[in-house]
């Protein structure tokens, strides 16, 4: 067999489906904003961004006007993130297989690609304001179905009082699976369903503390804590460089190579503009 037999996927269109598949599917990039995706695509791998100062209001009593010298902050957003995925499929198994076989290699490809992001994005909590977190990890916060409602207003309050919830900026929260069986089991929980015309992220399960819930395995126990993280769209900002998938013939087998490569990275521009909880992990 000396054509490629996968000459029919055409790599632009498995990079164009690829993203597609990620941008609806993926838990945290609906939590993100990628404000700065357009000039790192466009200048190279990295973005400088200049946050504003704040300004201070005065009283006008004696006729004379102080001016306060504004120094914004900078930081870089770095495409940091180097993933690829590289697999040999032999001709005898595309042979046999159904003629799906490439988009089922895509969309596990998709999948390993999202865990692999997800946690990097969800270790953004290490960046949350001190002042925005419920518990510590010296005393988490242990969660029964009784007080899981006013632990989560406390990580909406946090959220409130750091100004970064407005009418046009609803906050999200992700949790695990053990923390959502505990969800589900208190009252004030609005499941989805229940939602009416209020529109949720895409994949949310429902809402508690005006937060849409969203559920992620990423949020696994480390030291015996659960973390749940909570924000708006201004915390973190992320952008994808490259996302690039071709294949080519072996020349040392009858078999086609396959390889995608993804660069992307993340930055919270706005500490202030996440919450966190620590739970206990449950005996």
């Amino acid at each position: 067999m000396s054509e490629n037999a996968y000459a029919a996927f055409i790599p632009e269109i498995w990079s164009q489906k690829l993203n597609a598949m990620l941008e609806k599917e993926c838990v945290m990039l609906q939590c993100v904003n990628r404000n700065y995706e357009g000039e790192i695509k466009n200048q190279g791998d990295k973005v400088k961004i200049i946050t504003p100062a704040a300004v201070t209001i005065s009283t006008l009593d004696t006729g004379s006007i102080s001016y306060s010298e504004l120094e914004p902050t900078s930081m870089d957003l770095v495409i940091d993130q180097k993933k690829f995925f590289a697999f040999k499929i032999n001709d005898v198994a595309q042979v046999q297989a159904n003629t799906d076989i490439m988009e089922a290699h895509l969309k596990n490809a998709k999948q390993a690609i999202e865990e692999v992001q997800d946690a990097y994005l969800l270790a953004q909590h290490a960046n949350v304001d001190a002042g925005n977190i419920v518990g510590s990890d010296s005393q988490p916060v242990t969660l029964d179905k009784s007080t899981i409602y006013e632990q989560f207003v406390k990580l909406a309050l946090a959220l409130k009082n750091s100004n970064a919830v407005t009418a046009a900026k609803r906050p999200w929260v992700v949790i695990n699976p053990t923390i959502e069986s505990y969800l589900l089991q208190s009252s004030e929980f609005i499941g989805a369903y229940k939602v009416a015309d209020e529109t949720l992220r895409e994949g949310a399960i429902g809402r508690i503390a005006g937060m849409d819930v969203l559920v992620s395995t990423n949020l696994g126990e480390v030291s015996d804590k659960y973390y749940v993280l909570a924000g708006t769209n201004d915390a973190i900002t992320f952008a994808s460089q490259l996302a690039k998938i071709e294949s080519l013939r072996d020349k040392d087998s009858f078999s086609d190579l396959v390889r995608g490569l993804y660069l992307y990275g993340a930055k919270t521009v706005q500490p202030k503009a996440l919450a966190k909880m620590v739970v206990k992990v449950p005996v």
